[in-house]
């Protein structure tokens, strides 16, 4: 019998203690697993290390606005079968030909457990988790057109993933293992960007780890600088060559961060931190 599959971390990804507990407790309970928290904060990039750790291939649903769960059993092109007739292609004789495979379809029938991330799923209408329901429950689903029954040869682990943006069911959150994942303190921050930048300075660490902080704290603002900003703002201040000391200033409060345009994404935060940074310098 093989040793059940834990997730442990990966060197790619820096995983807390309390995301891989949830990991390994949706491998366990055999239910998916729901992942929320900012965006930025590596809710994508999870599903792909866990494949990678787990040695298991990744399907990946992107959800958008107009996507339905239908489009994830399959979809059948009666456009293409209308057409085949009219132009007499044999093909038309066999419906399979014009049924489409959907990711879910593809994990009931890969020939081993694969990942299953199904990213965002708050940004499709408030019916779609409802309608996936007895799909993840069951691991089985019917083919009208062809009279199937398509059973999972293996479940899946199912990492979904939300930015918050909606409320979901709570019928569909019953059926889920929920993890927040939390915004990394400046120690975890720190780890994160060591995978990253191996061999980046400590003294430019420790000057931009300040100077972001400093600005998520900044009370108003519209959109927080998330994770994946912060990496792209340090690869900006090594490509410029940017020194440590243009980070600091003698009072922090009092200095626009260089190259802030990758972690500030709106006119409204650029003007509000502006205006403060002013306001600091007036009452030095």
């Amino acid at each position: 019998m093989n040793a059940p599959r834990r997730f442990e971390g990966s060197d790619n990804y820096v995983a807390t203690d309390d995301l891989k507990l949830a990991v390994n407790a949706a491998l366990t309970l055999a239910r998916p697993l729901l992942i929320k928290g900012e965006p930025g904060t590596g809710k994508t990039m999870l599903a792909e290390e866990v494949a990678a750790a787990l040695d298991m291939p990744l399907l990946q649903w992107h959800v958008k606005s107009t996507t339905k769960a239908q489009q994830g059993l399959y979809e059948y092109d009666a456009v293409s079968r209308l057409r085949d007739s009219q132009l007499g292609d044999e093909r038309v004789r066999d419906i399979h030909n014009y049924i489409v495979k959907g990711v879910l379809w593809q994990a009931f029938t890969a020939p081993e457990p694969v990942v299953l991330l199904i990213d965002e799923i708050d940004k499709a209408d408030i019916e779609f988790p409802n309608d996936l329901l007895r799909e993840l429950d069951r691991m089985e689903f019917y083919v009208y057109e062809t009279r199937e029954l398509v059973v999972a040869k293996h479940r899946p682990l199912v990492i979904i993933t939300s930015n918050n943006e909606k409320d979901l069911p709570d019928a569909f959150l019953r059926r889920c293992f929920f993890h927040y994942i939390q915004f990394p303190d400046k120690e975890t921050m720190a780890d994160i960007v060591r995978v990253h930048f191996p061999h980046l300075k400590q003294d430019l660490l420790a000057s931009a780890l300040q100077s972001f902080y400093e600005l998520r704290d900044v009370p108003g603002l519209k959109k927080k600088p998330s994770t994946s900003e912060f990496l792209d703002w340090l690869k900006l201040l090594l490509a410029e060559d940017i020194p440590p000391e243009a980070l600091r200033s003698q009072d922090a409060k009092t200095i626009v961060p260089p190259l802030h345009g990758a972690l500030l994404k709106n006119e409204q935060d650029v003007g509000l931190f502006e205006r403060l940074v002013a306001m600091a310098r007036h009452n030095r």
